[in-house]
């Protein structure tokens, strides 16, 4: 690995004057940039997928009696889930029900750490 890197530090071949360097020197100095934009994309899309994949097996894990909060900041507790819609339960005294696409889901709220805060 070493050896490869100082090959890659080393000036170009000597031709005589006038002649250009080799064709595959050229494309050798874009190596580092390709590099780093190989990593950047793979670390910042990489990452979206995983959280993506998260998020998809926590909407497709809704049961009843699960407590949720919507993308609107909506809290209220699962009483059905369908297909792609789940009912929520918003108000517990005057029993109001509202029907949200499964897409509308930001995130199951754990009880147990509500309670501590």
């Amino acid at each position: 690995m070493l050896a490869s890197i100082f090959l890659l530090a080393q000036n170009p071949p000597t031709t005589s004057p006038g002649t250009p360097p080799p064709q595959w020197y050229s494309l050798l100095q874009w190596a580092p940039m390709v590099l780093i934009v190989l990593v950047f994309y793979f670390f910042i899309f990489g990452s979206k997928r995983k959280t993506e994949k998260q998020r998809q097996e926590m909407i497709n894990q809704l049961k009843k009696g699960d407590r949720i909060q919507t993308i609107g900041g909506i809290l209220g507790t699962v009483v059905e889930t369908r297909d792609n819609e789940v009912v929520v339960k918003v108000d517990e005294s005057s029993n109001t029900k509202i029907r949200f696409s499964r897409s509308a889901v930001n995130k199951v709220v754990d009880e147990d750490k509500a309670e501590t805060k």
